[in-house]
């Protein structure tokens, strides 16, 4: 048995440690395969085209026969059934008929990609070359980090400063508390701090010397004696500089998981490959005696110093006290944003440092800095753990300022998982991701698209639109990007939508991001995507009546695929609880129900299978999906619950350390509840003789034993349980704050006079009224 520690911590995640192993143990039933899959979808057949279409009408008149050949035939030959049996019809319609629903919506998102995948056509790098050439507008990426490990932060960072365009900032907006008591903690944070000024100065090297080749090459280019052999040399000197750097630094990598090896294959020595494929065309174009034209060198010479010259910083809203320090990532991204465009001087107050805006004609006079936060033309968020291939922002923003989309407003590449997961549970959590990349590509369709929080590049005109101003002691606090709820983008997206803005997905995959590696932090992550999808409901509503005011056409199909995407958790929870638990009359069963959702699982299982898993995954999802239904049910409780109260549900950020994460002993014990009650209604409807009610409840039992087995861990199971128990037991210690302290009088020496000048209210009526009854001591004398 390894030897494993807790931490102490029991009202917080608790993480579980081997000392022994530095990367995590590759489990049996993990995924083999390491290397990704192309950047362009293959162009679906014409075959697999009409099979989809096949599919989406089987569907829709198999709930139609099973409406017409059950349901009504029921009630109609049983008229006097009584009111159980009427109940059980129509509850069991109801969630038949939403289930089938889900089903259908999947098989039209995921038509509708294939359309999208038929009908693209990548755009040649030379038009990109060309269109950015003179290119003048910037682009800040924002990293919104929080707690996060600086190994995973540096790959991420590392993967924005290396994106090819003209001008881009990358900004690592830290949110850690910015003075923990923890030595460990303060450690990591001064790492983690530190990573941009690494970046920096390893770029500046390599960003100085193309920058010479450049100025040199255009100063020769004036000239009139100008030798296009000598030039063509001088530019294949370069590019080989540059491809020997990146591949110098991917060989220095340590590699210790499959991240690692991501980020070294596609991210460094994908660029490496991409430099070394425009040396093989200038080579040969020198062994013809042929030589590109000055302009096309210019813009080689240019692409080189989009690589290198990149400017870095850090920034801790919580260093200032005028900013909103709310603790989710949306108020993160808002802090920074609402600070772009101005100057900004720094004053020390009694409540701590706070930024006032910096007079134009003032200059960088003051007691304090000054922090200048340049404005962009275009925003860039990702999260700390994810990965941009090299072109993302290229051809991102070209889609953008391309002809017919200066009304879009958020464009994006909904994430993939990376490849050669070393668990069970991470590789099936990837599949799922890559299904919903297929899914989202296939709302852009419809008009149906989400802002996917996990990267996308945004227009900041449009967040001008939609953002919120409001005053907080004394400070304006400009919300941008909604907090309301957990799922910050969704929301923004409806607000884009009200504002006649739309959004877009690239279709490609240009982006990755990380899964979950095991069940406590999937736990986190899949109840906070669960939480807040019916909150936002009525803005969607309200966007309806708005454009109908309006005048505005909205496709039928992108209102069934947004009600879909926000509420399906709800009702697919809810929905299959009323499956497993209630014993539905087996009259009401029928093989057509099972036709109906025959297409769904037969498309899932090509998705899968051109997604690079295995067709077989489908039965590993549905398990997959059993376990994590407590963990759906919970977070749609908490959006009932918010919706009741007004109270807002904080943020929980998904852990990701190298380690297991405990889960909650309820979320654990909930899927042995479900495989036991399944085994109790196999033996009851064996006993009643109802055969269609033993089918399903063994598939459960089974499907949902081997979820428990692959995923949690029986031992894992154990440890949990023991931990709740635990958590259950332990009463934290009264804080300080909570204790009565006695009034102690102060004198005019001892009393805080910066507080009292800055507040100017009765916040330290302790000092007053000591320093009062002083006063008053020294009258009566």
């Amino acid at each position: 048995m390894s030897d494993q520690r807790v931490l102490p911590r029991l009202d917080e995640e608790i993480v579980i440690t081997d000392p022994k192993s530095a990367a995590r143990r590759r489990q049996w039933g993990a995924e083999k395969r390491s290397e990704p899959l192309s950047l362009v979808h293959p162009r679906p057949s014409r075959r697999k085209i009409i099979l989809g279409r096949l599919g989406i009408l089987t569907t829709v008149l198999a709930w139609i026969g099973y409406v017409v050949s059950t349901i009504l035939k029921q009630l109609a030959d049983n008229p006097n059934a009584g009111f159980r049996f009427q109940f059980e019809t129509v509850s069991y319609l109801v969630v038949v008929t939403f289930l089938t629903f889900s089903a259908l919506m999947y098989l039209m998102a995921r038509q509708g990609a294939l359309y999208r995948f038929r009908d693209h056509q990548r755009v040649p790098r030379g038009e990109l070359d060309r269109h950015f050439a003179g290119y003048v507008d910037g682009i800040t990426v924002l990293v919104p980090s929080y707690a996060e490990e600086p190994q995973v932060v540096r790959a991420t960072l590392w993967s924005a400063a290396l994106q090819e365009f003209p001008a881009l900032k990358v900004v690592l907006l830290l949110d850690d508390p910015p003075h923990p008591s923890d030595p460990a903690l303060l450690a990591r944070l001064d790492e983690t701090r530190a990573l941009t000024a690494e970046i920096a100065d390893a770029l500046q090297a390599p960003a100085k010397r193309v920058n010479a080749a450049l100025a040199q090459f255009r100063r020769r280019t004036k000239t009139a004696a100008h030798d296009e052999t000598a030039e063509l040399a001088l530019l294949i000197t370069e590019y080989e500089a540059a491809a020997d750097w990146l591949e110098t630094m991917a060989a220095a990598e340590q590699v210790e998981d499959h991240v690692d090896e991501f980020f070294v294959d596609l991210v460094l020595m994908g660029l490496a490959r991409e430099l070394r494929l425009v040396l093989v065309g200038l080579n040969a174009a020198s062994a013809q005696q042929a030589s590109p034209a000055r302009s096309r060198i210019e813009e080689l010479y240019l692409r080189l110093t989009w690589i290198f010259n990149v400017s870095t910083e850090t920034f801790e809203r919580k260093k200032y006290a005028s900013l909103s320090h709310e603790a989710n990532k949306a108020m993160n991204l808002n802090a920074y944003i609402s600070l772009m465009g101005n100057s900004w001087q720094e004053e020390t107050t009694a409540d701590g440092v706070v930024l006032r805006k910096a007079q134009p004609d003032a200059g960088h006079e003051g007691p304090g800095r000054v922090l200048d936060v340049p404005d962009t033309t275009y925003l860039l968020t990702l999260d700390a753990d994810s990965l941009l291939l090299r072109d993302y922002c290229l051809r991102l923003v070209y889609l953008l300022e391309s002809a017919g989309n200066e009304r879009v407003a958020v464009t994006q590449t909904p994430y993939s998982s990376f490849r050669g997961a070393p668990t069970r549970i991470e590789r099936v959590a990837g599949a799922t991701t890559d299904l919903q990349h297929i899914l989202h590509q296939g709302m852009t369709y419809y008009g149906a698209t989400f802002w996917v929080g996990a990267n996308a590049v945004i227009r900041k005109r449009a967040l001008e639109d939609i953002v919120e101003v409001e005053s907080s002691g004394g400070f304006e606090v400009r919300t941008y990007i909604q907090d309301r709820t957990v799922i910050e983008d969704t929301e923004s997206s409806i607000d884009l939508g009200q504002h006649g803005w739309t959004l877009v997905n690239y279709p490609e995959r240009l982006s990755y991001s990380a899964t979950p590696p095991d069940f406590g932090s999937l736990v986190v992550q899949r109840r906070r995507w669960a939480n807040g999808g019916l909150l936002i409901l009525p803005k969607l509503w309200a966007q309806l009546r708005q454009s109908r005011s309006e005048r505005r056409a909205i496709l039928v199909r992108e209102v069934l695929l947004r009600v879909n995407y926000m509420a399906s958790i709800a009702w697919a929870s809810f929905g299959l609880i009323f499956l497993l638990a209630y014993p539905y009359d087996s009259r009401l069963l029928s093989p057509i129900v099972f036709l109906a959702a025959l297409p769904y699982f037969l498309a899932m299982g090509s998705d899968l299978r051109d997604c690079g898993h295995r067709f077989s995954d489908i039965f590993r999802i549905y398990g997959f999906n059993l376990v994590l239904l407590p963990v759906n049910l919970a977070g749609v409780l908490k959006s009932l619950q918010q919706a009741i109260t007004g109270d807002k549900i904080p943020f929980a950020r998904t852990p990701k350390v190298k380690d297991r994460t405990s889960a909650p002993a309820i979320y654990v014990l909930t899927p042995y509840a479900i495989v036991a009650f399944s085994l109790l209604t196999v033996w009851r409807d064996a006993q009643l003789g109802n055969w269609g009610n033993v089918a399903f409840a063994s598939l459960n039992a089974v499907l949902a034993a081997g979820a428990i087995r692959s995923y949690i861990g029986v031992f894992n199971s154990a440890v949990d349980v023991f931990l709740g128990m635990l958590n259950w037991l332990y009463v934290s210690p009264r804080s300080s704050t909570e204790k009565v302290s006695p009034v102690v009088a102060k004198s005019l020496e001892e009393i805080d006079w910066e507080q009292i000048l800055y507040h100017g209210d009765r916040r330290l009526n302790r000092d007053l009224r000591g320093s009062t009854d002083r006063r008053r001591r020294i009258a009566v004398r």
